[in-house]
Parts: structure tokens; sequence; C-alpha cells
């Protein structure tokens, strides 16, 4: 969720220039955690496994394109912009989930979708259209995670990272080369500060993923949903309160919609997560044998 000072903090690198670092350096982490873990004998298996391969290939991508309009939005200064597509993620995941996967929508998972589905029509009518990176951030990463769910469980999270940045491993040192020769990178010569941050892009991005998919095994899906929401509250408060982006009322009820529309969606959870508890059966009492 503080993802937007560090990215400010980047400047004045680009965007491409960030994401090529990002790739790089995420891939040089995930290559150092697997020789000290000595945790190689899952890739021949999988590297036979074309179907998941392909699988790999399109989460890459898809991941690919979501940081790199994220990082895009931050450094131009659409960071609710950025927030709001977040917001509206578990509502197109659930769209998705009916669409894709034929999934039965509780009632109220129907009303939360509408709801969204208004408040996400309001702030069109309102701004004029939806903002590209709201939508592009809110589907990419829905189809990512999608895409993670067709994988199944059989793929730990850090192989999986690492196969999506060896995916994009070749594209990454092709844009740093690009950005080299055409003198716009600022990797050296704007302070050894810079040249850090730009290197720990990948500790940055790394470390919350594969404690998220630790922390996954050991709390309720339901914590975890719940948990997912500070993300995109985190951003928010840092573009208004940090990066000084204005949010207009008009945009206030805009959020405030999408918002009721989570809201219910959580309870909704909540809900069905009490339903599955099984019910606590009291033991019989039975008098001590002598």
């Amino acid at each position: 969720g503080m993802f937007p000072l560090y990215f400010a903090a980047l400047k004045p690198a680009g965007a491409w220039e960030i994401l090529a670092h990002r790739i790089a350096w995420t891939l040089l982490f995930c290559v150092l955690v697997i020789a000290v873990r000595r945790d190689v004998g899952w890739l021949r298996p999988l590297l036979a496994r074309r179907r998941m391969l392909a699988g790999i290939t399109v989460a890459a991508l898809l991941i690919a394109v979501n940081w790199l309009v994220y990082v895009a939005a931050v450094t131009a200064g659409h960071v609710t912009d950025a927030s709001l597509g977040y917001f509206l993620n578990p509502l197109v995941t659930v769209a998705l989930g009916v669409v894709v996967l034929r999934e039965t929508l509780r009632p109220m998972q129907a009303v939360a979708v509408l709801i969204g589905a208004v408040g996400a029509a309001y702030l069109s009518l309102t701004g004029g259209s939806m903002p590209a990176i709201t939508l592009t951030l809110a589907v990419t990463f829905a189809l990512y995670g999608l895409t993670k769910k067709r994988l199944g469980a059989t793929l730990p999270a850090l192989h999986g990272l690492t196969m999506e940045t060896v995916i994009l491993a070749p594209a990454a040192v092709g844009l740093l080369v690009w950005v080299t020769s055409t003198n716009q990178s600022t990797y050296v010569g704007h302070g050894a500060w810079h040249t850090a941050l730009l290197s720990l892009a990948g500790v940055a991005t790394a470390i919350p993923l594969l404690f998220f998919a630790a922390a996954a095994r050991r709390i309720p899906l339901v914590t975890i949903g719940l948990l997912q929401f500070l993300t995109p509250g985190l951003q928010l408060a840092s573009g208004v309160l940090f990066l000084g982006e204005h949010m207009t009322p008009t945009r206030w009820v805009g959020f405030g919609i999408v918002w009721i529309a989570l809201l219910v969606l959580t309870v909704d959870s909540l809900r069905a997560s009490r339903r599955r508890r099984p019910a606590y059966v009291e033991p019989e009492h039975t008098e001590a044998t002598p």
C-alpha cells in the first residue's frame, strides 16, 4: 500500500526504467533465495509441463502490464486513479468468477457487483470517462488472479514469481539497454540513494508477495480478503496526504459508492464463512471409571 511513496522517490526514473529494474532485481532476489535454500528440484519437472508454462507466461504478461501502468500512474500523479482500480478489483474478480468459471452469485454478491457498477458508471459520467488507469489495473490484476487460480496450488509463490520474472527477463534487459543507449538511464549519476532504491525494487516487490503467500496458508481466507482492502486505502492516503493529489467532492462520492459495494461484499463473505464453519458439539459427560 505504500508503493506510491516508494515509486515517487525513484524520480527522475521513468516508468519503463523502473519496470525493467523491478523485474531484473526481483529475479535476482528470487534466484538468491532459491540458491540459499538449495531448492532447484522443482525446475526440471516444471519445464516439461508445457500447459503450466503457457499459463505462467500469461500470468507474467498480465503482471508486467499491471506493474507498468501502476508505476506510470504514480510517476504521473494519478495515485488516486490507481487506488480506485484496486478498490474495484474484488468486484471485477467476482464478475470474472461468474463469466469465466460459471460460479453462481449469492444475492448479496450480486447486490455488491451492481452497486460497484453504479459507482463506476457515476465516476465515468461525472469525469467524462472511467480513467484508463483504473480499468487497466482492475482488469489485469483480476485476470492475473484468475490465471493463478487456474494454475492451481501446486506452484508455490517463490517458484511462480521466479518463473514469471525469468519469462520477463529478456524484455527487462532489452529495456535497460534501450534506456542506457538513449541516455535516459538514471541508475548512475543521481546519487547513491537513488541507485540503492532502484536496486532494492526487487526486494520491495518480492518480500510482500512471499509474506502474503505464507500468511495465506495460516489465516482464514476471509481475513486475507479484508486485509487486502488496506492496500488501496493506503494508496489513496499516500496520494492525497503525502503526494498532494486533489480529490473533488464528486470523486469522493464515487469512491463512497464503491466502498458501499465492498462493505456489502465483506459482510457477505463474513456470513458465508460463519455458515461454512463446523458447529461446536459439546462432548458427552461420562462418569469416571474407578
